[in-house]
């Protein structure tokens, strides 16, 4: 593509001066799809020095996030979708028939969990975990107090226990604060357990006042645990189900955007 440039000579009677300038040849759409196409040819041969590999030759197992052992690569978020079920698998692997429930109200950090819920949905299915979004915040913590009663209605029990997690942002745990008080009160399941996960924007990213749960669960008596990274979303939440089936009581979750809008590498294995 030439490109002309018109100026005006004043020392040559007003006359105007056509400067002809060549400049470099601009790549169209189809000469970059043919380069593209002959990328993709050169690829074939996978043992001629300087092919080019494409994403398309690279193997990649959509199943791997949910491997039961080994190391994977999750984001924080993804690592929330998965510990309900590696907590089946450790239930199973003990001889418990136990099933999960997932509730709460969205909210920066924790703005895309439920959208990650739904399309694990499937996946939780097989692990008997049920994920229902709470119309609000302490109509879902209400409703995983009501999962640890199954000891009311033993006849009708399918599972040996149902643990529950319940999530929300720093606001969503103040006006919630009846509700899980009451919860705790109760108590929990032996077979079950109650982990109420709080999304802290400290700095007000997406809140109008900054949040910090940490006095809220001393105040309703909660143990606090904090996750610094995707391996101890994991890990911390195993234990913190754990703690709660031992304690009698819920135990608080606090998680911050530095970890669950982070990724790694992190290694699963249910006797972790």
């Amino acid at each position: 593509v030439e490109q002309q440039l018109r100026v005006d000579d004043a020392d040559a009677d007003g006359r105007d001066v056509v400067i002809e300038r060549n400049r470099a040849q601009l790549i169209t759409r189809p000469h970059l799809l043919e380069r593209q196409r002959q990328g993709n040819e050169r690829t074939g041969n996978r043992r001629r020095a300087g092919a080019t590999i494409g994403l398309d030759d690279v193997a990649v197992d959509p199943d791997r996030p949910l491997a039961e052992r080994g190391q994977v690569y999750l984001t924080g978020t993804q690592a929330l979708v998965r510990l309900p079920m590696a907590q089946i698998r450790r239930d199973r692997a003990f001889g418990l028939n136990t099933a999960g429930f997932v509730t709460g109200y969205r909210g920066s950090p924790l703005g895309g969990y439920d959208q990650q819920l739904h399309a694990a949905r499937k996946h939780l299915e097989q692990y008997n975990v049920k994920f229902q979004p709470g119309v609000n915040e302490e109509l879902g913590a209400t409703a995983v107090w009501g999962s640890q009663q199954l000891d009311l209605f033993p006849e009708k029990n399918k599972f040996d226990g149902v643990f529950g997690m319940w999530y929300g942002k720093g606001p969503g745990l103040d006006r919630s604060i009846d509700a899980l008080r009451h919860a705790h009160l109760i108590g929990t399941s032996k077979t079950g357990g109650a982990l109420a996960v709080v999304g802290d924007d400290h700095g007000m990213k997406s809140s109008d006042v900054p949040a910090a749960c940490e006095t809220m669960f001393m105040d309703l008596q909660f143990p606090v645990l904090y996750p610094s990274n995707v391996q101890e979303v994991l890990d911390l939440g195993l234990h913190g189900w754990a703690m709660s089936r031992f304690s009698g009581g819920w135990v608080g979750f606090k998680i911050v955007a530095d970890a669950v809008d982070a990724s790694s590498s992190v290694y699963v294995d249910p006797a972790r």
